[in-house]
């Protein structure tokens, strides 16, 4: 007859194996957690339901400037970009694109932000990078009788997504009535041209209104006017 000692003993060991390879395999599981942020550092909103893969290159605006997918909105990763040595923000967000289009093409660049829609009321002039001249950057309401140019920043308001977005306009066609415009983390789709998107023009009065929602209006770089 096997005593009531033997049993608990055995009841005991069973329980301390069980317990052991619990912790053997909670071991294993954070381990590999590890080793996957090590070799894959996006976070999940940045691997999930990508509507482009993160990264991927969505076109290629004029002067050579490309645009990179942001996954999705939601989407933010603090790694800095530079070109040429020179921060040009947060991969990929749409400030970072608007940074490094004016770098490009105009040798400025505007000061940090915690988010798109601070452009419009906290940056009001643009740095050049040659030697850190300062040159205005003018604020047009949307319905201006200053008609968009390309090079023109395009603001839209914290409402958009609570952080607001930037973009910038690369074609401009008063006849017509379209402007096109080149940007990052808005869609997140591939360009079928050089351009993200085209946005309607119209002009009414001597007033010109871009019809797309929650847009402020443009920012435009007065390179002849320092400060």
């Amino acid at each position: 007859m096997i005593s009531k000692h033997f049993r608990f003993n055995k009841i005991a060991i069973f329980t301390t194996t069980v317990l052991t390879l619990m912790v053997i395999l909670t071991t294993i599981v954070k381990a590999n957690s590890v080793l996957e942020t090590k070799t894959n550092p996006l976070s999940q909103a940045c691997r999930i339901d990508c509507v482009t893969p993160y990264g991927k290159i969505l076109g290629v605006a004029s002067s050579n400037v490309v645009a990179y997918s942001n996954c999705q909105a939601q989407c933010v990763i603090f790694e800095p970009n530079h070109k040429n040595g020179t921060y040009t923000g947060i991969k990929w967000q749409c400030v970072e694109f608007a940074r490094r289009w004016l770098l490009t093409h105009q040798g400025v660049v505007y000061g940090d932000v915690d988010i798109a829609a601070d452009l419009w009321h906290k940056i009001d002039f643009v740095s050049r990078v040659a030697d850190g001249k300062q040159f205005k950057l003018a604020s047009h309401l949307n319905g201006s009788n200053q008609a968009p140019q390309v090079g023109d920043l395009l603001i839209y308001a914290k409402a958009f997504f609570q952080t607001g977005h930037v973009a910038v306009v690369t074609g401009v066609d008063l006849k017509v009535g379209i402007i096109q415009v080149a940007e990052q983390n808005f869609a997140n789709q591939t360009w079928e041209g050089d351009y993200a998107r085209e946005i309607p023009l119209i002009e009414k009065e001597g007033q010109y209104w871009l019809l797309d929602g929650y847009l402020l209006g443009w920012k435009r770089v007065l390179l002849g006017k320092g400060e």
